[in-house]
């Protein structure tokens, strides 16, 4: 990955990690279902009525909406309803990054180094070690929705990155259309219509400003501009590179769930969640340019061969 695009995902990184915090205070007013179909919902009308449908095969378009919007976020908000904390669900949720690199491989034929399997291992044993460690002091239902909410992202990662969407944008606002109705759905038989007419009923408080704030912030940052970068990022950079830098988020979403709320974290969740992001930037680390000291001044690198570590490295060639 270039360096704008790395800077890209470091962006997105930071507006996600500040997503979870802003969940939080927005489940204070919204059940989980109505919460997720009204953050695609505000992003549903505007796309069918001014956006142009994006240049992609449907299938694409309805795995993109259905892995990304409905899966993902219909278990991520129903695991911290059910009381995963949102620094925790920050990390947890990193889950998705393994996800999609295996889901990469077995479907898309994207080659994992044996760097990118090493780091992918020390993460998915730190997140093993943390769903071990909350089975053991709390309920490990929200952990496991947490787990499926990732699955649900990896999904829709590895169809935008089949989608290859010419603009990326088009495809970030058209996805909000295909979660909005089965979210509404799971809404009534979850959530029940006397919540869900509370929460409309009682809009006009004082308390439930503060949720609606973070619902624009959910549907305005996260959602567009997020995805909308990410996506960017997907359709001109194998899932393996980019998949990796949303291991960072929890680096986010922990600091600015304990400036918020005061959550704090266990030792146990710390040296775990040290493992996940350092099994990420170690995967992600690019491989070092090998040049034979004889062809430095020749051709521009070209070819590539095997290096001791068993990874492809770029090579100058006569």
């Amino acid at each position: 990955m270039p360096l704008r695009d790395r800077l890209l995902a470091l962006f997105v990184v930071v507006i996600w990690g500040l997503n979870f915090p802003a969940t939080q205070i927005a489940l204070h007013q919204f059940p989980p279902m109505l919460l997720a179909a009204l953050r695609w919902t505000l992003l549903a009308i505007p796309a069918i009525l001014f956006v142009p449908r994006p240049q992609v095969k449907l299938r694409w378009l309805i795995g993109v909406g259905a892995g990304i919007g409905l899966l993902q976020f219909a278990f991520l908000y129903a695991g911290m309803a059910a009381g995963m904390p949102s620094g925790l669900a920050s990390l947890v949720l990193q889950a998705s990054a393994p996800f999609t690199m295996l889901l990469a491989g077995v479907f898309l034929g994207e080659r994992i180094s044996r760097r990118q399997a090493i780091g992918i291992g020390a993460a998915v044993l730190g997140l093993a070690a943390i769903a071990a460690y909350r089975a053991q002091v709390a309920a490990l239902l929200p952990v496991i929705l947490t787990l499926a909410g990732a699955l649900g992202w990896a999904i829709g990662n590895v169809c935008s990155r089949e989608a290859r969407a010419p603009k990326p944008m088009q495809l970030t606002m058209w996805m909000a259309v295909v979660p909005p109705i089965p979210l509404l759905i799971l809404s009534l038989f979850f959530d029940g219509p006397g919540r869900i007419a509370r929460s409309f009923s009682t809009l006009t408080t004082w308390d439930a400003w503060g949720s609606v704030l973070a619902l624009l912030y959910i549907a305005v940052f996260a959602a567009l501009i997020g995805y909308g970068i990410w996506n960017t990022l997907l359709s001109r950079n194998p899932s393996s590179q980019v998949a990796p830098f949303s291991m960072l988020v929890p680096v986010v979403g922990v600091l600015s769930s304990w400036i918020a709320f005061g959550e704090g974290i266990s030792l146990v969740e710390v040296i775990a969640g040290c493992a996940v992001i350092g099994g990420v930037l170690y995967a992600s680390r690019p491989p070092k340019l090998v040049i034979a000291p004889e062809f430095a001044a020749a051709v521009p690198p070209g070819s590539r061969q095997k290096d001791p570590a068993g990874e492809s490295e770029e090579v100058a060639h006569p």
